[in-house]
């Protein structure tokens, strides 16, 4: 809302209360000055007429005919006759009621009470209210003063229809109305005339702000009309936008330089997040000291490689073996960086990630497994690709831990990278080597896989010590999904396991056999039946715990 607006809200509302206050207190003095009147005048005939009756009921009485029928009716007549000469009006009618309601003597014979009217009357009657009544009679709403006459057991109604009484109040109302209605609208006319008087100088500024910033030209200036606040204002206004001309142009300079600088940054940021993870550099941006410091994480490590690299190399020109290489990498990469993770290495044709770092997830240790599921069905395209080619396939090996290691920016003041070193990495680069020995494209530890039974299915492949550890722990295959015999079999195996390490090798022998029959030329369990009878043909000492050390990396 514009200001003239609010200056109109705020005065009308001054001016139109005093005049409706003024003449609805008017109208009302005189609504009830008429309606006194009009009363007192009904009031006054019905007084005149019962007076009158009185007087004819009395002149019967002195002449001792009190009970003679035939006088009494001529007195009902008299007092009849000089109730048509009270009215003085058409719409005007005096009715005698009996107790119960019908009338016995009227006026105006034409006006009669209808049938819906009659308890209504009958009621009125026997009440005997005296004084002032609203009543329907003749199908006609009328107001009435009453009074009772005994002798002749009359109910007497001296009435006149209601829009007639109050017609003069009415017409009084209306006029007040109208005049009322003049005023106000004679005050918002005068108001919109000086309101547009007070506000010009006001909207000449807002047009020359308006124009200002459409056009953004800061030399615009408004006329200064009157030497009061108005024109202080304007003359403000032309100071200000003066000095805001100036500091447009310095500010233009300003911007100008810090357009080029942003587009540097973006350029070399787009540069470096091709090096560095695009996280890094967020949390690089946030707070620059705390990439200085390592931290201690919980996190998924994968590693993965290509199988016989050096031996398909060898059958590729070197721009052959680039092109397939990077179409590797993108590929993989592509499906790491989804689910979280992090590239932090290509060491020759293998692939180093992690995932929980430097921003943490509830799932990573799955979304891990999920990546590395992924990149070995997305091999599949990449085959048909290099067949396209006519190159060589790719089978890769992956390996997968989840534990503590500390990440951080190491290295020199000329060089850094940010990685991840710990035992942890160390493991994941050890099980990525046994998916080799095990046949297997995936591998996971037993951290890894207790992070994701619920929701991946893993498979026992042994219990190891691999180089440099003294602890034995689980390696495991993950699927997708199982379909066929698949889950019999698994469960079945993860039964014969149980017994196998529990020293119950023949029970582990014929649940393994039965592995094999679901699952004809199944490795895993063909190597652990191989185990199984060699134990059973020489069992192992009481300290025997299953588990299978590794000399080589």
């Amino acid at each position: 809302m514009n200001i003239r607006g609010k200056i109109i809200l705020i005065v009308l509302p001054l001016i139109i209360a005093p005049l409706v206050v003024t003449g609805i207190a008017s109208s009302l003095a005189a609504r009830n000055g008429i309606t006194g009147i009009a009363t007192e005048f009904l009031r006054f005939k019905a007084e005149q007429l019962t007076n009158y009756a009185v007087g004819q009921f009395n002149l019967l009485q002195e002449a001792g005919l009190g009970n003679d029928a035939e006088f009494i009716d001529a007195s009902k007549s008299a007092v009849a006759s000089f109730a048509r000469g009270l009215v003085r009006s058409a719409t005007e009618v005096i009715v005698a009621l009996d107790d119960q309601g019908v009338v016995v003597m009227s006026t105006d014979p034409s006006v009669e009470a209808l049938a819906t009217e009659q308890a209504a009357l009958a009621e009125l009657a026997q009440a005997a209210e005296q004084g002032w009544q609203s009543v329907r009679f003749g199908g006609q709403d009328r107001v009435a003063q009453s009074a009772s006459f005994g002798p002749f057991g009359w109910y007497l109604l001296v009435s006149e229809r209601r829009d007639n009484f109050y017609e003069s109040i009415n017409r009084i109302l209306v006029q007040t109305g109208v005049i009322l209605g003049g005023a106000i609208a004679l005050a918002i006319i005068l108001l919109f005339i000086f309101t547009n008087l007070l506000t010009n100088p006001l909207r000449r500024v807002v047009g020359a702000m308006r124009d200002i910033i459409t056009s953004s030209d800061l030399s615009q200036r408004v006329e200064v009309e009157f030497r009061d606040e108005t024109g202080q204002l304007g003359h403000t206004f032309n100071l200000m936008t003066g000095e805001l001309d100036k500091a447009q142009q310095q500010i233009k300079s300003y911007a100008l330089g810090q357009v080029m600088a942003k587009r540097r940054e973006a350029k070399i940021r787009n540069i470096f997040q091709k090096y560095v993870p695009k996280d890094v550099i967020d949390q690089f941006e946030r707070a620059p000291e705390s990439m200085l410091v390592g931290e201690d994480r919980i996190l998924a490590i994968l590693f993965s490689d290509i199988r016989s690299f050096t031996t398909i190399s060898e059958s590729m020109r070197p721009d052959e073996m680039v092109e397939s290489l990077n179409h590797y990498f993108e590929a993989m990469v592509d499906i790491i960086t989804a689910r979280n993770g992090i590239v932090d290495k290509y060491i020759g044709d293998a692939i180093m990630a992690f995932y929980g770092a430097p921003v943490r997830h509830k799932n990573d240790a799955e979304q891990a497994v999920r990546s590395g599921l992924e990149m070995i069905a997305a091999l599949d395209d990449f085959n048909v690709w290099q067949r396209q080619k006519k190159r060589q396939e790719f089978h890769i090996g992956v390996g997968i831990n989840y534990g503590a290691v500390t990440v951080g920016n190491i290295g020199s003041e000329k060089k850094m990278d940010y990685t991840v070193i710990g035992d942890s990495v160390n493991l994941a680069s050890r099980l990525e080597g046994l998916t080799k020995k095990y046949q297997q494209s995936l591998v996971v530890s037993e951290s890894v896989r207790h992070y994701v039974s619920d929701t991946v299915p893993c498979r026992l492949l042994d219990r190891v010590i691999v180089k440099g550890k003294s602890t034995a722990t689980g390696l495991y295959a993950p699927k997708s999904s199982l379909a066929g015999d698949e889950e019999q079999a698994w469960e079945m195996h993860d039964r014969a396991c149980e017994a196998f390490y529990g020293g119950e090798f023949d029970k582990a022998r014929k649940f393994f056999e039965t592995v094999q029959q679901l699952l004809p030329g199944d490795v895993v369990s063909e190597g652990y039946l191989t185990r199984t009878k060699e134990l059973i043909a020489n069992p192992p000492g009481p300290d025997w715990d299953g588990a299978t050390l590794m000399t080589e990396k």
